[in-house]
């Protein structure tokens, strides 16, 4: 995941019949809020217009121009209206800019003993000016969680916050770049995806036969440097039990290095990987490691080569700036049934466990293959706390996306399973597995601790013009 700085084009409004030096305050304020906050932005100079902000067609074609040269920066743009605003100004701007990127709409409050004529500001008309424009110019907006609010207010921060993980969600999933690892397990058609439908949203998929991989870790000599310092990282990320052998562990380590460098030789936001069971039969251990390592890094790694899933667990992690991990939908919790338990076999990343970890043999598969080519399987209890799930699918017979998501709590109840346990409260849960049965999900899910089930829910509708089903 690119974290770089995000900037911000910043277009401050103002209207000829209100005072523009609010319109100059205001542009000054939100400046220094967006740069408080850790932004940058990219703003006409105060000298470049009559007012130092956007008024007429000429304001407006000035400031589309520099927001047209500086499109590579601008993640977003922020409509701040200090006063009521003109809405031509605005609109012309960004029909004119056309850079595509998520749109804030703000205004300011008026303080009830300052409407006279020098510092009435009407903004909380003007916005719908503003907005009544963008609809229907069609040009996507994203609205402040209050109609207007003070620049300097907790409430607009909230909002800035918010906008950017909008923004980076959609600006993310729109040129993401997905690998996958191998071709789906045989058993599983529930995986299948189409790569025209995920495209048509700008998704790209690179696809790699898993003996090129197996092949490629078969040639790196077990005594390599790298290696050896691939040995040791394992080892300190979770704690190998004494009864796993070396070689095991240096095999793991050899596919770790030639995943991770196909990854990033072909800059991928996210993979996928045919993690059974071919590479246990073929090659000789586990796929586990490297996905929950990987994804460490805010590289996600899916299972068996869900290309979905894997998509999914990018879009929370760039909404949340944290690990995903991928689940099964897969056990009640005894007859609570807003409860249930999210397990893998596992590939969860430590930040998203939230705690120590093992790093041991596949337990259901390792049966089955046989525990000595299963080395890898990430196990541990995924701690209390908030959490948002979220999964989309391409819907093949209609011809287009669809998505699900909603927010509850892991918990610390017990569950006596092996492998990666998440126990899951989750409100409205039988009304969610009935939306999914009904209308044919897949039983994995992407999971990321904290709550951004309506930053990813505006970033896909709002922007990818993608159905979405929200659980409350």
């Amino acid at each position: 995941m690119n974290e770089k700085k995000m900037t911000f084009g910043v277009l401050v409004g103002t209207r000829a019949f209100f005072n523009p030096e609010l319109a100059r305050v205001g542009r000054s304020q939100i400046l220094a809020k967006l740069q408080a906050m850790g932004f940058d932005t990219v703003v006409l100079p105060a000298e470049a217009t009559p007012t130092g902000v956007v008024e007429t067609i000429d304001d407006a074609q000035k400031c589309a121009r520099l927001f047209r040269e500086n499109e590579k920066r601008i993640d977003g743009i922020i409509v701040t209206l200090p006063n009521f605003g003109d809405e031509i100004g605005i609109v012309t701007t960004l029909k004119e800019a056309r850079l595509g990127v998520p749109v804030l709409v703000h205004a300011c409050d008026d303080d009830v003993d300052k409407v006279d004529l020098k510092h009435r500001r009407d903004a909380f008309c003007g916005k719908l000016s503003v907005c009544n424009n963008l609809y229907t110019y069609g040009i996507p907006f994203t609205n402040t969680s209050l109609h207007t609010s003070p620049i300097q207010s907790a409430s607009f921060e909230s909002d800035l916050a918010y906008f950017a993980s909008v923004c980076r969600v959609a600006n993310g999933l729109r040129k993401a770049r997905i690998g996958a690892i191998g071709a789906r397990p045989a058993p599983f058609q529930t995986m299948r995806v189409s790569e025209r439908l995920l495209q048509a949203s700008g998704i790209t998929v690179v696809p790699v036969d898993l003996s090129e991989i197996i092949f490629a870790a078969e040639r790196v000599a077990d005594d390599a440097k790298e290696v050896n310092a691939k040995v040791e990282e394992i080892r300190a990320y979770g704690k190998v039990p004494s009864s796993i052998a070396m070689p095991n562990v240096v095999k793991n380590a050899k596919l770790s290095l030639v995943i991770r460098d196909w990854v990033l030789q072909n800059k991928l936001d996210a993979f996928s990987v045919q993690c059974w069971s071919s590479i246990q039969l073929n090659y000789g251990c586990a796929t586990c490691t490297v996905m929950s390592m990987m994804g460490e890094e805010l590289i996600p790694g899916a299972c068996e080569v869900d290309i979905a899933g894997a998509i999914s667990m990018y879009a929370l992690t760039l909404a949340a700036g944290t690990p995903s991990a991928l689940l099964d939908w897969n056990n009640n919790y005894g007859e609570d049934r807003d409860m249930c338990v999210c397990t893998h076999c596992g590939n969860y990343p430590k930040g998203f466990v939230g705690g120590e970890i093992e790093i041991s043999e596949l337990d259901v598969l390792g049966e089955t293959l046989g525990r000595e080519r299963s080395f890898g399987a990430i196990k541990g209890k995924v701690r209390s706390g908030p959490m948002t799930y979220f999964r989309m699918s391409t819907d093949d017979l209609h011809g287009k996306i669809r998505c699900y998501t909603g927010e509850g709590e892991f918990t610390d109840d017990p569950f006596p399973m092996a492998g990666g346990i998440a126990v899951c409260k989750v409100p409205g849960l039988q009304a969610l597995m009935d939306h999914l049965c009904t209308n044919g999900y897949e039983h994995h899910t992407a999971m990321v601790r904290g709550r951004h089930a309506r930053a990813v829910k505006e970033a896909v509708t709002k922007y990818l013009a993608w159905d979405c089903y929200v659980n409350r």
